[in-house]
């Protein structure tokens, strides 16, 4: 009789428990159906404002519009073919593309060794101070940048020229945006002057924080500078190697600002990228239609270029 109600004891306290954990069960699912609202609402966002904007990109890409008399015409892939075929596409193609390399060069590992070098002091104060002095140039406005840089270049006043005639090199002096053949280079290294501090900043954080242990242990082992800094700095700044690269790809696709201020483009189009050439093409001469196919390009290009960069990245990953 003992072993009996013990039985029907043990069997109603599971029963209970079963009973208990079902509205419990319930209440959890029902829990996280309610904490799906908080991610649907993200979703919702980049769905409407991200998303949404590229795919009615490609469909205004494939018509003619007009925007005062709201006018719409369907010309399927026009744009694109009137797009290979414009000659000022393929300059602003090959300034973007001349812009990336540069870019990338001194951006990215010309930034990586000047870290590698600040990092390698021994004195705080000291890596305090130089990171703080080539991060100064970041903070300043890229329109403000542009519009000091001008005023550098100019062939009267400007401070460029004006070094180079006393120090006897009046042969380089020249209108360096005026020029087809400078101004663009003279707008590429503005823009190094001004984001190069960023990146060395970013590459020394990445630096910082790699095992002291690791450098301790290769200088005992008799590992110069150069030995550690490829052997162990670089291969462990890889992923921020990586970003950066896709960084500033996309930048140099992207870039608008700093050609609109100095020269517009000009001079004859020698300076044209494909973002102040869609300006153009878009809301100056009311061509929304090719714009929209110019943008198309870009966007085409960086996303290649980051996808490409990032499976590499992730192919050659160093863990600790």
């Amino acid at each position: 009789m003992a072993r009996t109600s013990d039985t029907i004891e043990s069997g109603a306290v599971v029963h209970g428990a079963a009973r208990s954990q079902r509205p419990r069960s319930l209440r959890v699912r029902f829990g996280n159906l309610l904490s799906f609202r908080w991610a649907a609402a993200a979703l919702i966002l980049i769905g409407w404002f991200v998303y949404y904007p590229i795919v009615d990109n490609f469909i205004v890409s494939t018509t003619d519009q007009d925007i005062y008399t709201g006018e719409v015409t369907n010309v399927g892939l026009a744009n694109y073919d009137r797009l290979l075929h414009d000659p000022v596409v393929l300059v602003a193609l090959w300034n973007n593309c001349l812009y990336a390399v540069i870019s990338v060069v001194f951006q990215v590992f010309g930034a990586f060794l000047l870290a590698a070098i600040i990092e390698d002091l021994r004195s705080e104060r000291w890596r305090r101070l130089w990171r703080a002095l080539y991060f100064v140039p970041s903070a300043i406005s890229i329109t403000v940048t542009g519009l000091l840089f001008y005023f550098i270049y100019q062939p009267q006043i400007g401070l460029l020229d004006a070094v180079l005639s006393r120090a006897g090199l009046s042969q380089f002096v020249m209108p360096w945006l005026g020029n087809e053949h400078t101004a663009i280079y003279a707008i590429i290294a503005m823009s190094q002057w001004q984001g190069f501090g960023y990146s060395t900043l970013l590459f020394a954080i990445a630096i910082q924080k790699i095992p002291r242990d690791l450098h301790d242990a290769a200088t005992i082992d008799g590992a110069g500078p150069l030995r550690r800094l490829w052997s162990i700095t670089f291969p462990l700044t890889r992923e921020m190697t990586g970003l950066m690269i896709i960084v500033t790809i996309a930048g140099a696709f992207q870039v608008f600002n700093e050609v609109m201020v100095m020269t517009a483009g000009g001079p004859n189009n020698s300076s044209q990228v494909l973002g102040t050439w869609l300006y153009q093409k878009a809301f100056i001469e009311d061509n929304f239609g090719y714009g929209a196919a110019i943008a198309a390009v870009i966007f085409v290009l960086t996303m290649l270029t980051g996808a490409a960069q990032l499976w590499y990245t992730k192919r050659r990953r160093v863990q600790l």
